[in-house]
């Protein structure tokens, strides 16, 4: 695990660095910084063709084509550029009330093209914007069914990922400069400071990123497996916790990103991003990205694999089979989950709940208390979001969490165009495919209503 073996191993593309499996098929992100630069001029002149017809911008994607354009939107501050990664009816609706369709882009971001609550919220909007393909773009990989779709409804734009990348390394791809553009962020300045630290990432002493995933690396050795992001105004820590917990969390193994949690502890290290200004976020992306290659060699893991996502998308359309809404009903407490805890657990809050402020409000009362009276780390997350971000380490990594989840009453059902369900069933099918998935893997549940906080 010499300094300079690894860091040549990486940029050598040798797959011997970590498991000798497929890893070097996955390496494409390397080198984006500088081929997103040939596509810029026109992903720029479709920004500008929109100025006199469009007034908000609504991207759907999940997990690696949403996390972070959604930190770059919060970063900049664009209040009229929308991310939609829930299957909530409520906030789908919420979301509609605040758009004029006749004025507003929506972007259909999926790399495989199929991801199931994309391809749903695309039918449901293009349905309601009247089928007018001249108010859509796809972002996708070559020859995807997303692709397909765009060619047959003539969207406005297509624009192609690289599928040497995966999801969560793909925020220097068009999945993340697309959008940057489309807020009006200065695209070249992003790239600017990404192909810095790629230069400073070649080096063998003062390398950012070999420093930063040495240190998860020989810090998960010695038992300190949680990684406590510090806080930044954009939420930085929402992108960082599902490349961490993706790429590590595997063969009981893994990285637990808690971005906010304090690093004091002994099964604790922090880490704290480096953003003087949000054209930082360009550095601190690939810098991020190199640091968990990184640690991957330390874990003897495939870091650009996820064996165990697609199980609780199986239970999900196992239960959308049969036709009938989920019971969703209250199991054990959060009392009888703490009773489980045992030294350097992490507890757990995954909440199919509309996002806003009241419940916010309830679950940073929750978080509040499950520290104070645990000590343990609290990580959280929104379903059905964090089954496409910190998913993976639910499922694969290592059995030290307690997992709560949180529902409410999702409201009237919404329907999907051309499904025979609607989003009101598939995000009850989805909490209840991912409990029970978390419980086919030994973990340790419990199902709490929102209201009871």
């Amino acid at each position: 695990m010499n300094r300079e073996g690894l860091i040549e191993g990486i940029w050598e593309r040798d797959a011997t660095t970590w498991t000798g499996s497929d890893e070097a098929q996955w390496l494409g992100w390397l080198d984006e910084p500088l081929h997103i630069q040939e596509q810029l001029d026109g992903i720029r002149r479709f920004a500008e063709s929109l100025h006199d017809e469009v007034d908000h911008v609504v991207l759907c994607g999940m997990g690696g084509s949403s996390l972070a354009p959604e930190v770059l939107r919060r970063s900049f501050g664009v209040d009229w550029f929308h991310v939609l990664d829930t299957t909530h009816p409520r906030a789908i609706r919420a979301l509609e009330e605040q758009l004029d369709l006749e004025r507003t882009l929506f972007v259909s971001s999926s790399k495989s093209g199929s991801t199931l609550e994309t391809r749903s919220h695309t039918d449901y909007f293009w349905e309601k914007a009247g089928k007018r393909g001249n108010r859509f773009a796809a972002i996708t990989d070559p020859g995807s069914e997303l692709e397909h779709l765009a060619r047959e409804r003539g969207f406005r734009a297509t624009f192609y990922g690289e599928p040497s990348i995966g999801g969560r390394y793909s925020a220097l791809s068009p999945f993340g400069i697309v959008p940057a553009v489309l807020m009006g962020a200065d695209s070249a300045r992003i790239l600017e400071r990404a192909q810095e630290m790629r230069e400073a990432c070649r080096s063998g002493e003062g390398n950012p990123g070999y420093e930063l995933g040495s240190r998860f690396g020989q810090g998960w050795r010695d038992g300190r497996d949680k990684i406590c992001i510090g806080d930044t105004p954009g939420g930085f820590g929402l992108w960082a916790e599902q490349l961490i917990a993706e790429s590590t969390g595997k063969h009981g193994k893994g990285l637990v990103p808690a971005p906010g949690e304090s690093p004091d502890g002994a099964d604790r290290q922090g880490a704290n991003p480096e953003l003087p200004d949000p054209y930082a976020l360009g550095a601190e992306f690939f810098r991020w990205e190199f640091a968990i290659a990184v640690a991957g060699a330390y874990l003897e893991i495939n870091p650009f694999d996820q064996p165990d996502v697609q199980a609780a998308k199986d239970k999900t359309n196992e239960v959308l089979a049969t036709g009938k809404e989920p019971e969703l009903e209250p199991e054990g407490s959060v009392d009888e989950l703490l009773a489980q805890a045992q030294a350097n657990d992490y507890f757990c809050i995954q909440a199919f709940v509309e996002p806003g402020p009241d419940a916010e409000g309830r679950l940073d009362r929750l978080i509040a208390d499950v520290r104070s009276r645990s000590g343990l780390v609290v990580t959280h997350g929104y379903g059905p979001r964090y089954m496409h971000s910190t998913g993976q380490l639910h499922k694969g990594g290592p059995n030290t969490g307690l997992f709560l989840q949180v529902i409410d009453d999702p409201g009237d059902e919404l329907p999907i165009p051309g499904k025979p369900f609607g989003f009101r069933r598939l995000i009850r099918a989805q909490a209840a495919g991912d409990l029970e998935t978390l419980k086919e893997r030994g973990r340790r549940v419990a199902r709490i209503h929102l209201e009871d906080i």
